[in-house]
């Protein structure tokens, strides 16, 4: 690959704030010279964490207003393949070099000490830009803990300052992976066809987090609970088509097969205690007990919870009409929000301080402002509000990428997606190749 030069300048990076990130890296290895340093990571109040919140941001809006205050820069915008290429050119060259040093699993460090492998923590962190060269000192001092939060905010970490067990695998993951990465996250945005428009929705899986987006930056930022592992979110583009207040929730066959059935062979008064409701082919309600919850067979009927604080999608429900009949929406479970690990669901995604996302995306009808929603909501009946120009959605799995302001962002592959992807699209180019070696030649 064609070697790219990405500047960091060391005035601009002794300027950043404190920042935190959770990552581990590879071998010991010379550090790179300025002129061939990677992309320098933003600054602690421009990243995306997955830290836990503290205790004054455990409420929605304080919890949405912490997620928007890390950057206003978008995951995804008709930039973002090119800069990811960029950056796997620049990656590449930094493994042709020997990649980053590897820290001892057994390496401590603690804050004014001075620990044996002070000098490769220090390295590591100059090699990926957390760390200007000329402000590393002997120990572990307040800059090398800036720049360990600077490192664990761009991998999605807690910003402690501390090497925790976390931060350090997340520094020693060899940077040949880290390219894999960044070309699956390439390979995953060439596949896509997305029409951006001035105002946007991105939820990106692997961060769990969804971006409301105008004029190219991040005006909404809020937390998502996605899909368990076993029920993963599916990838889309889609158009946020209306927002429905106090919805019922029309369980999915295949969760009433399994999981319905199974509780009502435990205790039939399951439904009821769950405000369900039973309805036949036609609609028409009927008594549970006329079912046949034993499993030898599928119930020919419907569950169908009715709107309440009680209902699983909560207050409000954003439609996307797509293939997977999935959406977005409240949950009657906010407490999930302050987890670390959001993927929980059975596919949907819930969004933390929905009600915000709702008023943004029906800013253009004014007679819905927040205050109209909430007193709508507070009537308890059923409103499905129209939008009047639909909004461009994007559900994305990317768990690598840079953002404008040349942060390079990395996430865990949960649904272990990103080597299936590349081997898929590697046996697709060698069947191609094959075919084109066997084609006949024109006389």
């Amino acid at each position: 690959m064609q070697r790219v030069t990405l500047v960091v300048v060391a005035t601009m990076l002794a300027a950043l704030p404190a920042f935190a990130q959770t990552t581990g890296a590879p071998g010991p290895t010379a550090a790179v010279p300025p002129h061939h340093a990677l992309p320098a990571a933003a600054p602690a109040a421009t990243q995306p964490s997955q830290a836990k919140p503290a205790a004054s941001a455990s409420v929605a809006e304080t919890r949405s207003a912490a997620a928007l205050a890390l950057s206003r820069e978008p995951t995804y915008d008709q930039g973002s393949a090119q800069r990811i290429r960029d950056v796997v050119k620049s990656y590449s060259d930094l493994a042709a070099r020997g990649g980053w040093p590897t820290i001892p699993t057994d390496a401590k460090f603690a804050l004014g000490v001075q620990g044996a492998h002070d000098d490769l923590l220090r390295n590591r962190l100059i090699i990926t830009g957390d760390l200007a060269a000329d402000k590393a000192t002997g120990s572990y001092d307040e800059v090398v803990a800036d720049a360990v939060k600077r490192f664990q905010t761009r991998h999605g970490l807690a910003a402690t300052g501390s090497v925790t067990p976390r931060t350090l695998a997340a520094l020693n993951v060899p940077v040949q992976k880290r390219i894999k990465q960044l070309e699956a996250s390439l390979e995953r945005l060439d596949q896509m066809d997305f029409q951006f428009g001035q105002r946007y929705v991105v939820v990106n899986i692997p961060a769990t987090f969804a971006e409301a987006v105008e004029d190219d930056k991040v005006v909404r930022r809020y937390r998502v609970i996605v899909g368990k592992t076993e029920k993963p979110s599916p990838t889309l583009t889609s158009e946020i088509t209306d927002v429905i207040l106090n919805p019922t929730w029309t369980v999915p066959s295949s969760i009433t097969k399994t999981e319905i059935a199974a509780h009502m062979r435990k205790d039939p008064a399951y439904l009821s205690r769950m405000h369900m409701d039973v309805l036949d082919a036609h609609d028409n309600p009927i008594d549970p007990r006329s079912v046949d919850w034993s499993g030898d067979h599928a119930p020919n009927i419907t569950v169908r919870q009715q709107s309440g604080a009680w209902n699983a999608l909560g207050a409000v429900k954003i439609d996307m009409p797509n293939s997977y009949s999935v959406y977005m929406h409240d949950t009657n479970q906010h407490s999930l929000f302050n987890d670390d690990y959001r993927f929980d669901s059975h596919g949907c995604s819930r969004v933390d301080n929905v009600r915000d996302l709702a008023a943004w995306l029906l800013k253009d009808q004014p007679q819905w402002t927040r205050a109209a929603i909430d007193a709508a909501i507070a009537t308890g009946q059923r409103q499905d509000v129209r939008m009047l120009k639909k909004v461009p959605v994007a559900w994305i799995y990317l768990t690598a990428w840079m953002t404008k302001d040349r942060t390079v962002q990395f996430r865990n592959d949960v649904y272990d997606q990103d080597q299936q992807l590349l081997e898929a699209t590697a046996e697709e180019a060698a069947f191609f190749n094959k075919a084109a070696e066997h084609r006949p030649t024109a006389q």
